[in-house]
């Protein structure tokens, strides 16, 4: 589905990772582990063309990620991030609307079937049930997205990213900020998500013991390389990372 072929990445001066290769499996959660500072943020940027390589490539498919327009990216890969400006202002409904720009164009009109996918978007991740003593779907996806909670406003990108229908989605610190019940279901729901959509879904986490728990394969950025195992490899190779419940 998506695959790194001997990638470096970082800026102009500032190598960050080199000989990156790796691949994303459909179906699977892979979590992307690390300290701070080591480029986990740099290398999903690269992945989803916000910054170019330093060399290698990123395939998708048989496309070379570089080769493709900016329409053709977003309808391969969404990327959720955890702090979103431009969503300041926007309605519920409006920010999952968004992930439907790359089929309407960003002033297009929604058609029936753009609305159907919206919705079912927003049931995925349970903003159709009632919120926070709101009654009811209508009550909801009318407030905007700085009138919500950190929880809420995670499941809102995320259902942003399902209507965009990518077959790859990539998430920067999705659970941050978030207490631990709301990771557990965030991670749930994620997993959830991977499986039933068959999605192959990137997520960078300091949060070591949901993503032992949740996460169907590891990667983690070290010293410049990246190492792509099970947890249970490389919790066997590297115990003292895996110890602590976040890094």
């Amino acid at each position: 589905m998506l695959r790194l072929q001997n990638l470096t990445i970082g800026y102009k001066g500032n190598v960050i990772a080199t000989d990156v290769s790796a691949e994303l499996q459909s179906g699977k959660l892979t979590c992307l582990l690390g300290v701070n500072g080591c480029g986990k943020s740099t290398l999903l940027r690269t992945m989803c063309g916000f910054l170019p390589p330093l060399g290698g490539d990123v395939l998708i498919g048989n496309d070379n990620l570089n080769a493709l327009t900016a329409s053709e990216k977003s309808r391969k890969i969404s990327i959720v991030l955890t702090h979103n400006e431009e969503a300041r202002g926007m309605t519920v409904w409006d920010v999952v609307a968004m992930g439907r720009s790359p089929y309407t164009g960003f002033w297009g009109r929604l058609s029936d079937e753009d609305k159907r996918i919206i919705k079912e978007s927003l049931d995925m991740v349970g903003i159709s049930e009632t919120e926070n003593g709101h009654s009811g779907t209508s009550a909801f996806i009318n407030r905007r997205i700085t009138e919500i909670s950190d929880g809420e406003r995670q499941k809102v990108m995320i259902a942003k990213a399902i209507a965009q229908q990518t077959p790859v989605i990539l998430l920067d610190e999705p659970t941050a900020f978030l207490d631990y019940p709301s990771k557990r279901r965030m991670f749930g729901l994620l997993t959830q998500v991977a499986r039933d959509l068959n999605k192959a879904i990137l997520l960078s986490t300091h949060d070591i013991d949901h993503a032992k728990r949740f996460g169907d394969l590891a990667w983690m950025m070290d010293e410049g390389q990246l190492r792509c195992s099970s947890f249970e490899e490389l919790i066997a190779e590297k115990p003292d990372f895996f110890s602590s419940k976040e890094v």
